[in-house]
């Protein structure tokens, strides 16, 4: 426990000292008063599935622990997951300390299970639940589900609390993500136990309640695949990203902050779930096309002439091209080909107008043009939150479309915003950057333009720009 600081050690060892004394009456009674064999069983099956999941909670062998508070005393299904959690794997150290806890957690949140569906009559109800038309039926589906929820309340406290003692994770956080992310599993394990508990005390006892976990082992393995092939999406887009990063290495993390504030704009228009995702997939990947780009022009110290500046407006079209076979991107492959139209219909690679430019692509625009401005460049210091949607706004109606340029006003009033420096030759934005990154040097008490344009230094994508220093986007 050297490893955890001084509350946390307190927190688990208070924690553990409580599951014994939740489990203790269970020992000290007489072998009569417990039934030792649905114990046994129960906590071998549990112990079989926790060894062979990865996750704390495995999701497949999950009722059985439900099912012990529904057949056992509290004391008794208290003892439950103590073995499974004491050989399940552990991956990170210290591994004594974490399998103490996991016991201790698993323990006091099943005890807490077992005495609240005591406490709703379930009892009684599942002894009058052997005919599923008997009247005690319903009531005994009431109680299951009531023992879940505080299974689940219970196990969430907890590990929100050594969250916030070991590894200073917010109240709010630790406690909020962890209910909203286990209760849904919970209730659905809820049914699934009782009816294992009903089968159980059948005439055809454990070898007719067991088969109900193979359903539960199923979805296991599907949603293993689908978290394993997220994981695979993810490592496809960080490989992509961290490519673009190296050959322009002027905007680095420009991808990763556009993809925040895409998903920014987007809560603001109302936008959930995979529609959410996809727009932070496509800010992120909006500048992938840059791969296709030569790197000496992306590097070129000095203006680009028109045929240069051509082939890097050919970008959108190549990026396009690189994931038109990556099926999960869905819409994020429209704003990478389309986040530099403009809603005059003056932008490129097709010159569409108004809502022919995909709504993906019109909040990317946005959240491109406003990273630009907000970053620090070897060519120009960032510019202040409120300047950069001052331009957003000036420039609405012609270049973007206002209704993202106001859901980002929104968003940020709400919660602000915080850029990072993303070039490695910065060191200030007047010094050491000046006539380089195709910017020649500006002579001195003129100001910087507010985002880079054809006339300060074509590698940026930014397209047919507007008069001035208006957004053009960022590179």
């Amino acid at each position: 426990m050297r490893a955890l600081p001084v509350g946390a050690r307190a927190y688990v060892l208070c924690a553990v000292l409580a599951g014994v004394l939740c489990a203790a009456p269970a020992v000290a009674r007489s072998g009569a008063a417990v039934p030792w064999a649905t114990l046994a069983l129960l906590a071998a099956v549990y112990a079989a599935g926790a060894r062979e999941a990865r996750a704390p909670w495995p999701e497949w062998c999950g009722p059985v622990l439900l099912a012990g508070a529904f057949l056992l005393p509290p004391a008794a299904a208290a003892l439950v997951p103590v073995p499974g959690a004491l050989l399940a794997r552990v991956e990170r150290r210290p591994a004594g300390v974490r399998r103490a806890w996991r016991a201790a957690r698993l323990s006091l949140a099943l005890w807490a299970a077992s005495y609240a569906f005591g406490a709703l009559g379930g009892p009684h109800a599942l002894r009058a639940a052997q005919d599923p038309g008997a009247p005690g039926f319903p009531h005994a589906l009431t109680a299951a589900l009531g023992a879940a929820v505080v299974l689940c309340l219970a196990g969430t406290a907890l590990e929100g609390g050594v969250l916030v003692t070991a590894e200073r994770h917010s109240p709010r956080a630790a406690w909020r993500g962890g209910l909203l992310g286990s209760l849904a599993p919970h209730l659905v394990h809820g049914p699934v136990a009782l009816a294992m508990a009903v089968l159980w005390r059948s005439p055809y006892g454990p070898a007719a309640a067991l088969p109900v976990l193979l359903p539960m082992y199923v979805c296991a393995c599907g949603f293993a695949l689908y978290h394993r092939e997220r994981a695979a999406h993810q490592a496809t887009i960080r490989a992509l990203v961290q490519a673009v990063d190296i050959k322009d290495r002027y905007t680095r993390g420009h991808g990763e902050r556009v993809g925040r504030a895409s998903a920014m704009i987007a809560r603001e228009l109302g936008m959930r779930g995979d529609r959410l995702e996809a727009l932070r997939i496509a800010g992120i990947l909006h500048d992938v096309g840059k791969l296709g780009v030569p790197t000496r022009l992306l590097r070129k110290n000095g203006p680009l002439t028109p045929e240069e500046r051509r082939v890097i407006e050919l970008h959108p079209e190549y990026g396009h091209e690189m994931v038109r076979g990556i099926g999960f991107l869905g819409e994020a492959r429209a704003a990478i080909l389309h986040h530099h139209e403009r809603l005059d219909g003056s932008g490129y690679p097709y010159g569409l107008a108004g809502t022919q430019i995909p709504e993906v692509a019109r909040v990317v625009a946005v959240a491109d043009a406003f990273d630009a401005m907000t970053s620090t460049r070897t060519y120009r210091r960032a510019r202040p939150v409120e300047t950069a949607v001052e331009e957003l706004k000036r420039c609405a109606g012609s270049q973007f479309d206002p209704r993202m340029v106001r859901a980002l006003a929104r968003a940020l009033n709400r919660h602000g915003w915080h850029a990072a420096v993303t070039a490695d030759a910065v060191s200030t934005a007047q010094g050491a950057g000046e006539g380089r990154g195709n910017v020649p040097a500006r002579p001195a008490g003129v100001p910087a333009p507010l985002v880079r344009t054809a006339a300060t230094g074509a590698a940026d994508d930014a397209g047919p720009p507007p008069a001035a220093d208006g957004p053009g986007g960022g590179r």
